[in-house]
């Protein structure tokens, strides 16, 4: 396998196409955005990830890796492209798994692998290959009910698990998943990663796969609303969380998770949904965990606004505030999902206050916060009246603000 293709360099897709070229690989990788395209063959990166540049630029300095808005046949391909909501009722959206599979359909050729990677609903893979078996006809393609089944193409779901700002240390050590259309798959799958990956290659079939994704998320969900319902209850009954978190910790079998502004990211905060979508009746636990981190940043923004009413009854008739953080987690520039963002574009709606937004891992606020003022960190604390800390980057640690109102989400916010 020494010729492979990656389709989205987003996140996932440009380290993931980054450690194949590294280790000797020679890989294409595609993207509809042509300034990401563009980046990457400078040998840089339009992400943030520690370590990745630097990898980056040496793969493409040794002609091992390139970006291309257009694909070109492979051993194998990999495909690493969003899967968002259709709309309010969180019905996923494959339509980016659907064009990516027109695109690479033409290309194959019997013996070539394909690997879904992108966070997909239970049953996507298998509707990935109906797509390729409606464009090639001439192929066969695997069948998941029949797992000892030969098939010209063979097929595999194998999803990340990585942790932003760890993704390059962690994309080699983790343990993958390699959820097989057949068993045959799984074991040309498994060629593929062993490439780099030194952890664990989990062998199972695509639905088991597609759902342990899911899974993983959905129990991480469910851990964390239990810590921020907690921070609701303990603020109701005048209670430190923090104190209460760190107390009950020490019990040998609890390990409670710290409380935050909500839940952001495209994992935990969309996987699962995937879940509850396929399964609205007995996904109980899950959904409730959903509705409890999602309503989160309202709750936050109460408690901001009692800290601008009283500042109100105290002669400042339009209190600033400034808004620590707008990244989903701390020390990354990924703003999807951020339930920080949520907060920061509600509060503009509301026009209570002046707002300064402070995301040092950004040069340009998002589209839905264009009439915001995003600021650096010592004028937002020189001018505000009110500090909330949305999300415990480094820059937010160990500040001085024993003259300011303040309102702190986060661990080590000051």
């Amino acid at each position: 396998m020494k010729n492979i293709c990656v389709f989205g360099l987003g996140y996932i897709g440009l380290p993931t196409a980054a450690m194949f070229a590294h280790h000797g690989a020679s890989v294409i990788g595609v993207d509809v955005n042509q300034h990401a395209v563009d980046t990457i063959n400078q040998g840089k990166i339009h992400i943030v990830e520690p370590g990745l540049e630097a990898i980056v630029k040496k793969a493409v300095d040794d002609g091992n890796l390139k970006a291309s808005l257009t694909p070109e046949h492979s051993d194998a391909y990999l495909i690493a492209v969003p899967t968002p909501f259709k709309g309010d009722d969180h019905t996923p959206d494959l339509s980016y798994i659907e064009a990516v599979s027109k695109a690479l359909a033409p290309l194959l050729e019997k013996g070539d692998v394909v690997i879904l990677e992108s966070t997909s609903p239970v049953g996507a893979t298998e509707q990935m290959v109906e797509w390729l078996a409606a464009a090639r006809p001439d192929l066969t393609f695997p069948d998941y009910y029949q797992p000892d089944h030969e098939a010209d193409i063979f097929v595999a779901y194998c999803p990340e698990r990585v942790l932003p700002g760890k993704v390059v240390e962690e994309l080699i050590s983790n343990d993958r998943i390699i959820g097989g259309m057949t068993k045959e798959s799984t074991k040309k799958a498994q060629e593929v990663y062993r490439i780099f990956v030194e952890g664990d290659l989990l062998a199972t079939n695509s639905r088991t796969a597609e759902m342990a994704k899911l899974t993983e998320n959905a129990s991480r969900d469910v851990s964390i609303a239990f810590a921020n319902e907690l921070s609701i209850i303990s603020d109701k009954l005048d209670i430190n969380v923090w104190e209460l978190i760190e107390l009950a910790n020490h019990h040998p079998r609890v390990n409670i998770l710290q409380p935050g502004a909500g839940v952001g990211g495209h994992c935990i905060a969309v996987d699962p949904w995937f879940i509850v979508n396929q399964n609205p009746e007995e996904a109980r636990i899950t959904r409730m965990a959903r509705e409890i981190n999602d309503g989160k940043p309202k709750w936050v923004i109460a408690k901001i606004n009692e800290q601008i009413e009283a500042l109100k009854q105290n002669g400042i008739d339009r209190p600033t505030v400034a808004l620590l953080g707008l990244a989903f987690k701390p020390n990354i520039d990924d703003l999807r999902e951020s339930p920080a963002v949520n907060i920061a574009r509600d509060m503009l709606d509301a026009d209570l206050a002046k707002l300064l937004l402070v995301e040092p891992n950004i040069n340009e606020l998002p589209k839905s916060l264009t009439v915001g003022n995003l600021v650096d960190l010592d004028l937002a604390l020189e001018q505000a009246d009110i500090v909330a800390v949305l999300v415990a980057h480094s820059e937010f640690e160990n500040l001085n603000l024993s003259k300011k109102q303040v309102v702190n989400f986060v661990t080590n916010g000051y």
